[in-house]
C-alpha cells in the first residue's frame, strides 16, 4: 500500500473524501505540516479469529513438556488477571 502525503490543511478541507478513499480503496495518506510527517490516516484491518480457528491453529503447534506447562501457567495467571467487561453488551 503506498503512502500519499498530503497537507493537514487540505486533509482537513477534504476529511470525508479522504476517510472515503483510505476505506473504500484502500489508501492510506501521511498528514504533513511544514514539510513534516506529522500522522497516518490509513485502513482499519481487524483480523478477528474465532475459536475454531485457534483451536485449528494450535493444534499445529508442538511444545515440549516443559513449553507446554509453562503456557498452562502463563494462561491460567492471563485468566486471574482479566476482568470481565462491566456492560456485557459492548
Amino acid at each position: 500500500m503506498k503512502d500519499t502525503a498530503i497537507s493537514v490543511t487540505e486533509a482537513s478541507r477534504n476529511f470525508a473524501h479522504c476517510v472515503n478513499r483510505v476505506h473504500y480503496q484502500n489508501r492510506s495518506f501521511v498528514l504533513v505540516k511544514n514539510g513534516k510527517p506529522l500522522a497516518r490516516l490509513i485502513p482499519e484491518i481487524e483480523k478477528k479469529c474465532t475459536g475454531r480457528e485457534l483451536a485449528a491453529a494450535l493444534s499445529k503447534v508442538e511444545l515440549t513438556a516443559g513449553e507446554f506447562a509453562a503456557w498452562n501457567r502463563d494462561l491460567r495467571k492471563a485468566r486471574k488477571t482479566l476482568k470481565p467487561p462491566e456492560d456485557k453488551w459492548q
